[in-house]
C-alpha cells in the first residue's frame, strides 16, 4: 500500500475489482493521488476484503468521500457512457457477467458491499467496451448467420479506459494505441475515434498475452471439442494456461523473466517471437484500417517498461513514413475519476 500525503476534497475513489486482486485509488479534484493500494482476495469473499481492508484504510477520508468509479470491463450494448449504479443497473450487469466473468461478477460484488457500508454514497460504472461503441459495423461485425448476429454475438473490443487515454494524451489524426500488459490489445484510433481493435465478443481474441492465447483457429478448437476435450477444461486452457506462458512450456507468462531466460532457453524464445509477430501482424492491420499512421503509442507493463520489444518494433516498422513513437504511462483511474466527476456534475 502507498500513501500519498496531501490532496484536497472532494475525493474520488476508483476501484479497480479483479479476479486475484483487488486494486483501489484516491484522487482529489486534480487527479493526485491522496492514496492508493492492492490486496489479494477471492471474489467470493468481497465482503469481507472490503470490511477487513478496504474500509479501514479509507477511514481518514470518509468525510471528503464524493463518490466511487468502478472499471467494469464488459458493458455488452447498453453501456457505452458513465453510469450511476442503482438496483436496476446492477440487474443489466448481472446478466453480462458470463461475457467477463473473472471480470464482471468481481465488480459487482464490490458494487454491493460498498452499497452496504454507505447507501447514500453515489456509485458510477466505467466500461472498457464503451471508448468502441464507435467502431463502424464493418469492423464489430463477425462472419456469422444472421440468426447468430441477432442473439447479440459481435465484436466489443475492450481496453477502452486506457486507449481513450492515450488518445488524450496523443491528440493526432491516426494512432494506434497498443495495450502491451498481462492482457494486451491494439486500438487504430482516428481524430479520436476507434475504428478498429484486436479484442472482440471477449478479453480472448487478438494478440497473444501472458496466459491467454489471443485468436486461434476456430477449426482447431472445433477439432478439440470433438477429441472430447469439455468446453470448461477449454476455457482454462485458452485463458490461463496459453499466452506466453504456454508457449514457454510454462516456464512464465511475464515478458520480463521470458528475457532474461531466452538466451538459453528455446521455449522462451518462441514465446517472445511469437508475440512480437502477432504484434507486428496486428499493427501492420491497424495502419492499413487508418491509411496510415502518425503515431504509435506503447502502454501498459510490457509496453512502458520493454525497452529491447520498443527498439525491436521499430526496426521491424521502419518502413512505415513518418511515424512517431511514444511511450504513455497506463492511467485508466484517472480517466475513471474525471468520467465520474463530469457524468456527476462535480467539474
Amino acid at each position: 500500500m502507498t500513501v500519498v500525503t496531501g490532496g484536497s476534497g472532494p475525493l474520488v475513489l476508483v476501484v479497480n475489482a479483479g479476479s486475484s486482486s483487488l486494486k483501489a485509488r484516491l484522487l482529489d479534484r486534480h487527479d493526485q493521488v491522496t492514496w492508493q493500494g492492492q490486496t489479494d482476495w477471492r471474489p467470493d469473499a468481497a465482503d469481507a476484503a472490503v470490511e477487513a481492508w478496504l474500509l479501514p484504510a479509507l477511514a481518514p477520508w470518509s468525510a471528503a468521500l464524493a463518490l466511487v468509479g468502478h472499471r467494469v470491463v464488459h458493458g455488452g450494448t447498453d453501456f457505452t457512457v458513465p453510469t450511476r449504479l442503482s438496483t436496476a443497473v446492477r440487474e443489466r450487469l448481472a446478466a453480462l457477467v458470463p461475457l467477463a466473468p473473472l471480470h464482471n461478477g468481481p465488480a459487482l460484488a464490490v458494487m454491493e458491499a460498498l452499497s452496504r457500508w454507505r447507501p447514500d454514497l453515489p456509485q458510477w460504472a466505467c466500461f472498457d467496451t464503451a471508448f468502441h461503441h464507435t467502431l463502424p459495423p464493418a469492423a464489430s461485425t463477425y462472419a456469422l448467420p444472421a440468426d447468430w448476429r441477432e442473439r447479440g454475438l459481435r465484436r466489443f473490443g475492450f481496453h477502452g479506459l486506457n486507449h481513450q487515454h492515450v488518445s488524450e494524451v496523443v491528440a493526432t489524426e491516426r494512432l494506434i494505441s497498443c495495450h502491451l500488459g498481462a492482457g494486451c490489445s491494439l486500438c487504430a484510433i482516428h481524430e479520436g475515434r476507434s475504428v478498429a481493435t484486436t479484442m472482440g465478443f471477449t478479453p480472448l481474441e487478438g494478440l497473444v498475452m501472458a496466459t491467454r492465447s489471443g485468436s486461434v483457429d476456430p477449426g482447431l478448437l472445433l477439432h478439440l471439442l470433438r477429441q472430447g476435450v469439455e468446453p470448461e477444461e477449454l476455457a482454462r486452457a485458452l485463458n490461463q494456461r496459453s499466452g506466453l506462458l504456454g508457449l514457454s512450456n510454462g516456464l512464465s507468462g511475464s515478458m520480463k523473466t521470458l528475457r532474461a531466460a531466452a538466451a538459453g532457453n528455446t521455449n522462451a524464445a518462441l514465446a517472445i517471437a511469437v508475440f512480437r509477430q502477432r504484434l507486428l501482424e496486428g499493427i501492420g492491420a491497424m495502419a492499413a484500417c487508418l491509411g496510415g499512421v502518425d503515431v504509435i503509442a506503447l502502454t501498459g507493463g510490457i509496453g512502458e517498461h520493454d525497452q529491447a520489444l520498443r527498439e525491436e518494433l521499430q526496426r521491424a516498422l521502419a518502413w512505415l513514413p513518418a511515424v512517431t513513437w511514444t511511450v504513455v504511462p497506463a492511467d485508466e483511474e484517472g480517466l475513471i475519476a474525471r468520467q465520474c466527476r463530469a457524468a456527476a456534475g462535480m467539474g
